[in-house]
């Protein structure tokens, strides 16, 4: 997440398992990758800041094992050009996330990968950003990273079944994707991030936000200039807080539970920004302006979005403006994500055509002829018929090639049945 609330230090830092076995498409040198433990996945789904569960003695072994000794070769780096893999991906993305709610971990999780970016350092992967090393050590031990071991480990198996896909791109593509399924607007992203290679290409502590320093706003620009972002992108991320909880016991910030989280999804507990705290909406701005529910967070970087005049102006429309948040949301994300990104090819790779983004179904929209008149009943569902047939629904997008083969195919029926009429 791009706030600095979110990016609080917890005391309990989460630990990771050291150097693992290879994977698929890597030299054994990259076995220095964290291997989070898979049973830890479980335990952290719902959180924002979550913390790890009491490291097992195989965690341990492995934390104590060596990288096998090589002849020198360089460390393979994947880059995830293969779009149909990355497709891949985003479908075990969503059934994680639909099975178990962690959206607000995994934007996290994405955020605090680019976050660290510094414009000022020109060699990658030493400036930071999205390059994927935030999976080691001692980046993943940062206490700005607190629990986010646990969202690496729920996408390890997606990692496993998608090895061409980088860990730098499965962790922005699982990011945007969160975002989307939470009913945020749909990020224009780009894909091909080539992965940091080894813990020397970590970010030193501290180039993340903290939740309560004693210059808010002072605090959000020296972060957020430091990435070559600016006031506008600097609320509308921090509007991403819609989503999410925070928890005394690793933060430092929020109560136990309240009445919107007693009850989970997931572990039950903290204090979230807002009350549907799985809904990506405007939210987080109309609550941290009313500051009307004690039940509801609101750290001194959220209130500093209303009370510095140089944040408020944008705080202000995006409370009163959905649409306009989205909209500088989408752009923003888009931005931080590739912070830092070396791309393979240079220009990346879209998930989506040019010009085949999902579109719903609508069949109303549509009229018959020259007239302008709207489509009969009967040519409604015919229509809709079809469109199903192919595979979609009224509820699920279906790229839009299919509906220029569909109304292809209605207008030459359309063709054939005047020609026929007229005999």
């Amino acid at each position: 997440m791009a706030s600095a609330t979110i990016a609080a230090s917890s005391a309990a830092s989460a630990r990771l398992a050291g150097p693992s076995a290879g994977k698929r498409g890597q030299h054994a040198t990259c076995s220095l990758i964290a291997s989070p433990g898979r049973a830890s996945a479980a335990a952290l789904t719902s959180e924002f800041l979550p913390s790890l569960p009491v490291k097992t003695q195989a965690l341990r072994a492995a934390a104590g094992r060596k990288p096998r000794a090589t002849s020198g070769r360089p460390c393979h780096v994947v880059a995830s050009a293969d779009v149909a893999q990355l497709r891949g991906a985003r479908e075990a993305i969503n059934d994680i996330i639909s099975s178990k709610s962690c959206n607000p971990i995994l934007i996290r999780l994405g955020w605090h990968d680019a976050g660290t970016f510094d414009k000022s350092v020109g060699e990658w992967p030493k400036q930071g950003g999205a390059n994927g090393s935030i999976r080691f050590r001692p980046e993943i031990d940062h206490g700005a990273n607190a629990g986010l071991a646990g969202a690496i480990a729920l996408l390890q198996p997606v990692k496993d079944r998608f090895p061409a896909v980088s860990w730098a791109d499965l962790f922005q593509l699982a990011s945007a994707t969160a975002v989307e399924l939470a009913g945020g607007p749909v990020i224009p992203m780009k894909y091909g991030r080539v992965d940091a290679s080894g813990p020397e290409d970590c970010t030193p502590e501290g180039n993340l936000p903290d939740a309560g320093p004693p210059s808010p706003a002072d605090h959000l620009r020296k972060v957020f200039y430091r990435m070559g972002l600016n006031d506008q992108e600097i609320v509308a991320l921090s509007g991403a807080h819609t989503l999410g909880r925070a928890r005394p016991d690793r933060s430092g910030w929020g109560k136990e539970s309240t009445k919107y989280t007693k009850d989970g999804p997931g572990l039950p507990g903290g204090s979230s920004w807002t009350v549907d705290w799985l809904k990506f909406d405007n939210s987080y701005f109309k609550d941290v302006k009313a500051k009307r529910d004690e039940e509801l967070l609101v750290l001194p970087t959220d209130a500093a979005l209303f009370e510095d005049a140089g944040f408020k102006v944008y705080a202000e429309k995006y409370a009163a403006d959905q649409a306009a948040f989205f909209k500088d949301y989408a752009a923003a994300h888009k931005a931080l994500s590739e912070l830092g990104a070396k791309f393979d090819p240079p220009q990346g790779v879209s998930l989506e055509a040019e010009g085949a983004r999902p579109v719903k179904f609508v069949a109303a929209e549509y009229s018959s002829g020259n007239t302008q008149t709207e489509m009969s009943s009967a040519m409604k569902k015919k229509l809709r018929d079809e469109y199903i047939g192919l595979g979609g629904s009224p509820d699920r997008p279906l790229q839009t090639n299919y509906f220029l083969y569909i109304m292809i195919g209605v207008a030459v029926l359309a063709i054939l049945t005047k020609l026929t009429g007229a005999i």
